[in-house]
């Protein structure tokens, strides 16, 4: 291990890779810390100390963005515009035949969905940058209480102020998407997950650190080691896969022979990856975010229904809340893994060069058992994620802990894929030039 660890900074161009990959790292960790114009850097750090847990409504794009969100800095919104834009733009492939007639081009008509997920992407960053500033504005962001001790976050209210802080937020999402894809053609990994995993990743240490202080030190050592156990086990989930053997007939086309080999069709416990857990986030802060713009006036009651939202949708300690959470992303699970797979596809395209998997006839007995195989696999992997979902709800009832619990959710999920995949490549590159890579 230390010997293929060695071997990497003897490489050149690998070094030169992972260098200029930690170099743009460096830079967009920068960037989170930089305050927006006419933002007031030291009542924002006053209302961040004094509000250590993130409010729930904004906790996902404050997870994403490393936690520049609730700084207010250039890079606020982080890579979560370019996250939905490339969700939204995977999903209306299924609603638009042209969307999926491009993708089936090849690489030119990929570039184009590309570009169309630029574009959203700016879009969206002008929508969310606008909203932010709002709540900003209002001092719903740490809570109204929290606001009047530590002063306005803003701290110029003109019309010219606030179009540039949201040309400035905006210009900061495209500049981290820049940033991505620079890392993808130049360095190691891909740019946009490597990002994110930076983000999340940089969250770690203080909410550690904010465990040992609230609670204890036996209690940080408990989390540490349920830490280490769930790393373990989505680690194996993450490459377990069930293979299903496909067989291709030979083919004779002049004095060559075509086909004759043995190959699988890999299908993963958790092929949905980490998507339905962002969905079933983003659909329970609906609620929430609804029943925010509907407060009442100073002296007067909440009408019922958002009080009933403010009890049983807002808290994450919840029964309620909890049950919801987890039959959402059950539900996503087999929504996504359904608009991502396509088993009548697949089963074409090996009838067409000639495969079959033994024992069934091709065609469209192949793809009834390829939906039954994805079927009865996507079941464990659903419950997988929402257990895994769960884990930061569940540290905020049995320790305290608050949502921001590092080693569950969205965020363990993420560096652990990220982390697979980009080790995966490294060892890629160190076979191309050594006969032993970084994994054995």
């Amino acid at each position: 291990m230390f010997k293929a660890v060695a071997r990497i900074f003897r490489t050149p161009d690998l070094r030169r890779k992972i260098g200029f990959t930690l170099g743009i790292v460096a830079l967009f960790r920068l960037g989170s810390f930089i305050p927006a114009p006419f933002v007031d850097f030291g009542n924002v750090q006053t209302c961040l100390a004094a509000n250590q847990g993130t409010s729930g409504l904004y906790e996902l794009v404050n997870l994403f963005s490393g936690g520049a969100l609730l700084q207010l800095s250039i890079f606020a919104l982080g890579i979560m515009p370019y996250i939905t834009a490339s969700i939204i733009v995977q999903l209306l492939r299924v609603v638009i035949p042209h969307f999926e007639t491009l993708y089936k081009e090849g690489q030119a008509g990929q570039s184009r969905l590309t570009q169309y997920t630029r574009y959203l992407t700016i879009a969206l960053g002008v929508l969310q940058s606008t909203t932010l500033i709002t709540v900003a504005r209002s001092g719903a962001l740490f809570g109204t209480s929290t606001v009047a001790e530590c002063g306005q976050l803003i701290t110029n209210d003109a019309w010219y102020a606030i179009l540039l802080m949201v040309i400035t937020m905006t210009a900061g999402t495209g500049v981290i998407m820049w940033m991505g894809e620079l890392i993808t053609e130049r360095g190691i990994g891909n740019g946009m997950s490597l990002l994110i995993f930076t983000s999340i990743a940089s969250t770690f240490p203080s909410s550690l650190w904010l465990i040992a202080e609230t609670q204890s030190f036996e209690t940080f050592l408990l989390v540490l080691a349920v830490g280490i156990v769930v790393v373990a086990l989505v680690v194996f989930v993450e490459l377990s896969q069930r293979r299903i053997p496909v067989q291709y007939a030979k083919r004779v086309v002049g004095r060559r022979t075509y086909g004759g080999n043995n190959t699988y069709i890999p299908i993963k416990v958790n092929m949905a990856g980490v998507v339905p857990v962002i969905f079933a986030s983003s659909l329970l802060y609906l609620p929430a975010l609804i029943a925010q713009f509907n407060q009442p006036q100073a002296g007067q009651e909440p009408a019922g229904w958002v009080t009933w939202i403010n009890n049983y949708l807002v808290r994450g300690d919840h029964p309620l809340y909890m049950l919801l959470y987890f039959l959402l992303i059950v539900g996503f699970t087999y929504f996504y893994v359904a608009i991502t797979f396509n088993p009548e596809e697949v089963a074409d395209n090996m009838k067409k060069f000639g495969g079959f998997i033994p024992g069934i006839r091709a065609g469209r007995p192949t793809a009834e058992y390829l939906d039954y195989v994805l079927t009865r696999i996507t079941l464990p992997g659903s419950i997988y994620l929402g257990l895994i979902a769960l884990l930061p709800l569940i540290a905020l009832v049995a320790v305290g802990a608050n949502q921001n619990f590092p080693f569950g959710g969205a965020s363990i999920l993420i560096i652990v894929g990220v982390g697979l995949e980009t080790v995966k490549q490294i060892d890629s590159q160190l076979q191309q030039r050594h006969y032993e890579g970084l994994l054995r």
